[in-house]
């Protein structure tokens, strides 16, 4: 379907939201989903051309938009994204995936993001809270450092209204912060959440590196391979 950009503002250093206007249509998707993007006449081109799946950002109760948030690297698709302006048309087509925000609220999930990957948690988390969900998160979310950590005011905003959101920052490479700075592994989890990481269940989101990581961090601990969610971020 035909949208058009409406918004576009940086989130962090180097990344990038852009918020586009259904144009009157409206979709229905299940937060952790991903949509298509195809970008009309792009001032760049590459092989890969200008096609690429996403993650939605914005939530689902954000009526007649879908929104994105990327990282801008030197692709050509980044690079026109980068140059669109706002009222750029595109085409879009309805959200899809298996990436979802659990059904069961019994359990305590633990969202783990790296870098960009929070733009799936970041669509979950503003779900839970407008819809009143009872959910226990413990979100953990790794970056570099504070100034590219997208999302950070609205995260600790979230995490003050709500008693069942606790969020863990890590900064691996940032000398100016007093918090926490280790990547992230079944010791770092152990020290914020405790010895019973076998009966926590954990989504994971980032690069596919940091993911499959976490993942094989987290088997070694002894958490049972069905309790562990992993959607890697190749980025493009």
């Amino acid at each position: 379907m035909r949208a058009r950009i409406k918004e576009k503002r940086e989130v962090a250093k180097g990344t990038l939201m852009v918020v586009f206007d259904l144009l009157g249509a409206e979709v229905d998707f299940e937060p952790g989903q991903y949509f298509w993007v195809e970008l009309l006449d792009p001032p760049y081109d590459d092989e890969k051309g200008p096609r690429r799946h996403i993650t939605v950002v914005t939530s689902p109760n954000e009526r007649g938009v879908l929104g994105l948030c990327t990282r801008l690297r030197d692709s050509a698709f980044k690079r026109s994204l980068a140059e669109l302006p706002v009222g750029a048309d595109v085409d879009v087509e309805e959200p899809k995936g298996t990436f979802l925000l659990p059904k069961d609220t019994d359990r305590h999930y633990v969202f783990i993001a790296g870098g960009i990957g929070i733009t799936v948690f970041r669509c979950m988390l503003h779900y839970i809270a407008e819809e009143r969900l009872p959910h226990r998160v413990t979100l953990v979310y790794s970056n570099r450092d504070r100034e590219s950590a997208a999302f950070l005011d609205e995260l600790v905003e979230l995490e003050q209204a709500n008693s069942n959101l606790d969020v863990v920052l890590t900064m691996t490479d940032d000398p100016a912060w007093e918090g926490e700075s280790r990547h992230i592994d079944a010791e770092l989890l152990r020290d914020h959440l405790g010895d019973e990481l076998q009966s926590l269940t954990y989504l994971i989101a980032g690069p596919p590196a940091m993911v499959e990581g976490v993942a094989v961090k987290l088997e070694a601990a002894g958490v049972p391979e069905e309790q562990i969610q992993a959607g890697k971020f190749s980025g493009y």
